[in-house]
């Protein structure tokens, strides 16, 4: 993935990039949707041919900008005190945005933020429960770097990103479809940001973010908190239980949609997870450092079949059931 210094680089010009404030008169769209490509092919193609034609360059905004946040409190050249005044500066410009006197931007990053707040106007917001909602995700990451967390917090952490997406993904893509009002809107996420884990456990544990919780730690000593253990790979498995048991009950879900857009964006979002979990089955649940079968032409197309099959094909069966 690009580092947020080689985006700036490549996309901003040179007075941007001297950490002064200058008045943001370049256009920003382009820089959002070059943040998104880099960062996400499938997030990409996502937004721009299933989101709702008038959301498009919102939808850029509001990927881009949370994916510059993230890169930013991931990168190793920032000390914890200067993370967190990072995060600090996006949370004061959130509030100060919905407040209605946004901070002048400092970066044409941040101006992808004031620009997304000024175009919501509903009240109760899904936009707005997904930018509180990443906001509250961000601000975990940059304070729990280098330490262990228990399995509430991790549980807390793996709900509001479930709600975040729920929501993005409802407010962008057919929005004008009311969407059933249930709580399981939220398994399908709930699985994959499970799966997730799993899948960067080697990439997370080297920037020092523990996917596994301090009770595990506490109950196990010395080579039972590695991943090639035995006890290891047994709460492994026992992560991919609850995923599948999630993605089971969030397909039931998004089988109800009425938008077929959203319907394709769910079925294929879930559809690129859980071919993670069949190659973290095949391996006995031994986590692998990288997955590059979901990187692979073949995997691609096997993707796009399931996610058609599955979003063309359920409600046919239903149909074809009922008569």
């Amino acid at each position: 993935m690009s580092s947020p210094a080689r985006l700036q680089a490549e996309v901003q010009p040179a007075w941007m990039r001297t950490g002064e404030y200058c008045p943001v008169t370049q256009p920003h769209d382009s820089l959002a949707a070059h943040i998104t490509r880099a960062a996400s092919h499938q997030t990409y193609y996502t937004i721009r041919f299933l989101v709702d034609h008038e959301r498009v360059e919102d939808a850029f905004r509001a990927y881009g900008y949370f994916r510059w946040v993230d890169d930013t409190i991931d990168a190793d050249d920032l000390t914890p005190e200067q993370r967190i005044a990072f995060f600090e500066r996006q949370r004061t410009l959130a509030d100060s945005c919905y407040k209605g006197i946004p901070l002048r931007a400092r970066t044409l990053e941040e101006q992808l933020l004031i620009d997304l707040i000024r175009s919501d106007t509903e009240p109760d917001s899904p936009l707005r429960s997904y930018i509180e909602h990443m906001l509250w995700i961000m601000d975990f990451d940059a304070r729990r770097r280098g330490t262990y967390v228990d399995q509430a917090t991790l549980d807390e952490y793996t709900r509001h990103l479930a709600v975040a997406v729920t929501d993005c993904m409802h407010y962008f893509i057919g929005h004008d479809d009311p969407l059933p009002p249930v709580e399981i809107r939220y398994c399908a996420v709930i699985a994959a940001h499970i799966t997730h884990l799993l899948r960067d456990t080697f990439e997370d544990t080297a920037a020092g973010y523990f996917n596994v919780a301090r009770e595990f730690v506490a109950a196990h000593t010395g080579d039972a908190i590695s991943p090639q253990s035995e006890a290891y790979r047994a709460w492994v498995k026992t992560r991919v239980e609850l995923a599948r048991a999630n993605f089971k009950i969030g397909r039931a879900y998004l089988a109800r949609l009425r938008s077929f857009r959203c319907r394709l964006a769910g079925f294929a979002y879930m559809a690129r997870f859980e071919s993670v979990l069949d190659a973290i089955e095949r391996d006995g649940y031994q986590l692998r450092a990288d997955y590059p079968e979901r990187k692979r032409l073949a995997g691609v197309a096997k993707l796009i079949a399931s996610t058609l099959g599955r979003t063309v094909g359920l409600p046919l069966l239903a149909k074809f059931h009922r008569a």
